[in-house]
């Protein structure tokens, strides 16, 4: 008697530009009271990891790989964790892809396509792109990555559709839909979407895909910005009042060359962790949730970007220790 066939496990991958909100749209999917369970991978770009702490505390299994960008060095470790994951059967219904957002999408979506085992137990259900809808047009001119991300899209998330007024908006939607007509544009603040638009939509077409990438399941080959580079920082307590008015300076004097900064930081004499997460110079913080008690108290910044001022960066978040 044959065994029955078990259904591919659907995978999605969220991706878009550095800053662009993956994070934000993961963090609604993982709490949203739609009573599936997900196994999440996340991958992000610097030595410290960050993204995988702002992820909301879940049931969830989140899997971080911060060694490298997963269309790179780390391709091999996907494959590795989804491996791991199908002898696990039964334990969640999809899996979750958080790429970096200097991931070049067509090398991660290749994975479900020319591995044999990971093609036989998985299915690739869509690659959902988050735009920002403030920077896209400055992205598109200096970022291949910004468009290969949008080019490869079955749903479009335009993201932050309150920072822009109505007439940079219709602009970015032509630039949108001239890299890419087919995909599904949704628009969002705070990636506020029914999960339904995202999750599940069996949506990815690799006859679409070949006509944008002819060689995408023969080639290797894909780009990436060499001049980006990034900056882990790591401390004890801050003294918050210094350190508010230290990034301010920074986000003014080189906010046009940050392209992401983000941290979970510790403020003396604050029982709660703080989150601070900014795009050029555009910067937001808040409290997140108390300091366990099993978790080591520090403070963690990374800043991602161009020609940026390290030791002048360093220098000055050092300076906001006690």
């Amino acid at each position: 008697m044959s065994q029955p066939q078990i259904a591919p496990l659907p995978v999605t991958v969220l991706t878009g530009y550095l800053g662009a909100g993956k994070t934000t749209l993961l963090n609604r999917i993982l709490t949203e009271d739609h009573g599936k369970r997900y196994a999440v991978i996340v991958n992000e770009f610097g030595e410290a990891g960050i993204d995988n702490d702002l992820v909301v505390d879940t049931d969830e299994e989140i899997f971080e790989m911060n060694n490298g960008c997963i269309c790179c060095t780390v391709r091999g470790d996907l494959i590795r964790i989804i491996e791991g994951l199908m002898k696990r059967k039964g334990k969640f219904d999809a899996i979750l892809i958080e790429t970096t957002g200097l991931a070049d999408p067509a090398p991660v979506a290749q994975t479900f396509f020319m591995d044999d085992d990971v093609r036989a137990l998985t299915r690739l259900d869509a690659i959902v792109t988050v735009v920002d809808a403030k920077h896209l047009a400055m992205r598109l001119d200096d970022s291949p990555e910004a468009e290969d991300q949008v080019a490869f899209a079955d749903v479009i998330l335009l993201n932050k559709v309150d920072l822009v007024n109505e007439t940079e908006l219709a602009q970015v939607r032509r630039e949108i839909r001239a890299i890419n007509p087919y995909a599904r544009v949704i628009e969002t603040e705070r990636c506020g979407v029914d999960i339904s638009e995202v999750l599940d939509r069996g949506a990815f077409d690799l006859n679409r895909i070949l006509t944008v990438e002819p060689e995408f399941l023969t080639s290797d080959n894909h780009r990436h910005d060499e001049d980006v580079t990034s900056i882990s920082l790591t401390a004890g307590d801050l003294d918050a009042q210094k350190f508010m008015a230290w990034i301010n300076v920074v986000t003014q004097e080189q906010g046009a060359n940050i392209l992401r900064l983000k941290g979970i930081l510790s403020f003396a004499d604050d029982p709660d962790r703080y989150v601070v997460q900014g795009v050029h110079m555009i910067i937001e913080g808040d409290h997140q949730r108390p300091w366990k008690p099993t978790e080591k108290r520090e403070s963690r910044l990374v800043f991602i970007g161009r020609d940026l001022d390290f030791a002048k960066i360093r220098k000055g978040f050092e300076a906001c220790a006690l």
